[in-house]
């Protein structure tokens, strides 16, 4: 049979623009998340409300349905933890994901935190509703469709997938999940955590945590091709104060276990722990580009030899 070129070469596009699909993450589920998640109608997702629940739920049910494994009963790891500044015990939610390796005993563990701190005192020119949609319902948002990019393209090692409760009550999910984690601690091959990656004016996104794990820093090196946005190593050298970013986020709680760790986010912003931090004020095209650039991250260190 002889192939029309035209023919073939229609078809070798076609095949190319899946594959290059296939590479990754979905836009319009991530936006969706991410505007979801950042509504008025979740109230901040505060730990312990009825608002932080339904935001819970919404992961779960996203889990679910993409048919993903869990170590805990209906994807839930139930934690509790008592608040000094609300003088009460606070009952919190991880919700915690699983997809097993084809190749690897080692786990990457993947996380980001769900909750936000709630309503708060109104300003002149905002409402009192801090809806938190760089802090963090842009990271949760990556973490949703991340899980689903690797139930449908199956990875080397083992990876968990981890939307913690309880952050910003002092990384209360992630003290929760390293305490009870499903395995054996030194079957964590890496932590990756993601917290607030959806602007930055400078289309600049940090990596945190190559000064101790410098090991890594080739492979993210190689995996930023495209240069969208700029990834920008720093934020993790000792005695920097404010500027070391060590335990800044839910990584601290691996940090302090000595499990490695990579925290992807960007700079403060001036809506940061405001309720002006809203889906209105993130760049859309930024934070689509910054989920990718992490998955491209976490696929080349995926694809490293095996370490058994």
């Amino acid at each position: 049979m002889r192939w029309n070129l035209q023919v073939f070469a229609t078809i070798l596009l076609f095949f190319t623009i899946h594959i290059s699909f296939s590479q990754k993450l979905q836009e319009k589920s991530l936006i969706k998340h991410l505007v979801y998640l950042s509504s008025d109608e979740l109230k901040g997702r505060e730990s312990g409300t009825a608002e932080n629940r339904e935001a819970r739920d919404y992961i779960r049910k996203e889990f679910m349905d993409m048919g993903l494994d869990s170590q805990y009963p209906d994807f839930l790891q139930e934690f509790r933890f008592t608040s000094r500044r609300e003088n009460r015990t606070i009952t919190g939610y991880n919700v915690v994901g699983f997809v097993p390796g084809t190749e690897s005993k080692k786990i990457i563990v993947i996380t980001a935190h769900f909750d936000h701190v709630g309503i708060g005192r109104a300003s002149a020119s905002e409402d009192s509703i801090y809806n938190g949609a760089d802090d963090n319902a842009s990271g949760t948002a990556a973490l949703i469709e991340m899980a689903r990019y690797f139930s449908q393209n199956p990875p080397q090692h083992s990876m968990i997938f981890a939307a913690l409760d309880a952050e910003e009550k002092g990384l209360q999910g992630a003290k929760a999940l390293v305490e009870d984690f499903p395995f054996e601690l030194d079957q964590i091959l890496l932590n990756v955590n993601m917290d607030m990656i959806s602007r930055n004016e400078a289309g600049e996104l940090y990596v945190s945590g190559t000064h101790y794990y410098p090991e890594f820093r080739k492979l993210l090196e190689d995996a930023d091709s495209e240069g969208k946005p700029l990834l920008k190593f720093g934020h993790d050298v000792p005695g920097t104060g404010r500027d070391d970013w060590t335990r800044s986020s839910d990584h601290g709680a691996f940090f302090e276990k000595k499990i490695p760790h990579l925290y992807f986010g960007v700079e403060d912003h001036e809506d940061y722990h405001q309720p002006s931090d809203e889906y209105r004020n993130v760049d859309p095209q930024f934070f689509v580009d910054s989920c990718n650039l992490i998955l491209a991250c976490i696929k080349k260190i995926d694809e490293e030899p095996i370490i058994p």
